[in-house]
């Protein structure tokens, strides 16, 4: 699918902090971010949000990591993204090759093990997304 819509468009690939992604320290993000992404597991009548999920960065960007952890059409909120025009058509044919976890619960389990006491790399970024966040609002 072409874009053609004014909706978020996705990343090229998640970001460097990205809840979804395997790699990505554990703690970085809130315990409210995290419980967010279960809520985007199982069946479509399953799936308890129908809200975007837009990147952490505070970009205008859907989240990759979002988009690519299953086939994005399997999601009731990127259906419904899609039909309101709060998201690209691209975003229905989203892939990525960086290892992300399968679920939702797999991701925010993972961010919530180091969540009182992040070690060393999440700290490190926890302060570039300060910094970029700073940056930003000075430029906004």
């Amino acid at each position: 699918m072409s874009g053609t819509s004014n909706g978020a468009l996705p990343r090229k690939n998640p970001c460097a902090s990205c809840p979804y992604r395997t790699n990505v320290a554990s703690g970085i993000w809130d315990e409210s971010e995290y419980s967010k992404l279960p809520a985007y597991d199982g069946e479509m009548h399953e799936q308890t949000s129908a809200a975007v999920f837009m990147c952490h960065q505070g970009s205008s960007e859907a989240c990759s990591g979002w988009l690519g952890h299953r086939d994005p059409t399997d999601m009731l909120a990127v259906r419904l993204g899609l039909m309101r025009g709060d998201l690209d058509p691209s975003c229905a044919d989203y892939a990525t090759t960086v290892p992300l976890f399968e679920s939702g619960a797999d991701a925010a389990a993972h961010g919530m093990e180091k969540i009182s006491e992040p070690g060393e790399d999440a700290r490190a970024v926890i302060g570039k997304i300060i910094r970029s966040k700073a940056v930003r609002a000075e430029h906004a």
